[in-house]
């Protein structure tokens, strides 16, 4: 069975292990996969929009916003909501493409997609077949010979002519 490609896989056991670290409960994060990209939607309320930076540097991707305090205030009855600059960075694997992350803040969630890179996309690979001896054309033409014995240990060995 062929597993799936996936630069995350270390992130959700990382993000397990620490359960709700500062940055996470002020950043709450969904990330999933689609068919050709990763998406990530952060909770960002009350956030204002100019304040939100995402960068990549290396193969760290960095997400920063301020929620500015309440100002005029005389006294609080509650305070839960975290207020200041707040980060969060996703270590991204080798197999996405940097170069075309797209951004978007709406409705208090940053949405961020990261596209699949290309090499990393899986492919289907035809295989050509045809009729005959296939051993004496492959001669004629002078492409590379083999052949296959068996050891003991089952393990197979091809020699190339």
């Amino acid at each position: 069975m062929m597993s799936r490609f996936d630069p995350f896989r270390d992130m959700e056991r990382l993000m397990s292990e620490t359960l709700r670290t500062p940055a996470s409960s002020a950043m709450p994060m969904d990330l999933y996969r689609g068919d050709d990209s990763f998406v990530a939607k952060i909770d960002l309320p009350g956030v204002d929009p100019s304040s939100i930076d995402v960068d990549v540097e290396e193969r760290t991707l960095t997400i920063r916003a301020e929620r500015r305090e309440q100002e005029g205030v005389e006294q609080w009855l509650s305070h839960e909501r975290p207020s200041g600059t707040f980060a969060r960075q996703l270590t991204l694997g080798y197999g996405v493409a940097l170069d075309r992350i797209e951004a978007g803040y709406e409705d208090g969630v940053l949405t961020l997609t990261i596209p699949v890179a290309e090499e990393a996309k899986p492919r289907k690979i035809q295989v050509a077949h045809g009729g005959g001896n296939r051993l004496a054309a492959a001669e004629d033409v002078g492409d590379i010979q083999g052949e296959v014995t068996s050891r003991s240990d089952h393990a197979e060995t091809a020699q190339a002519s």
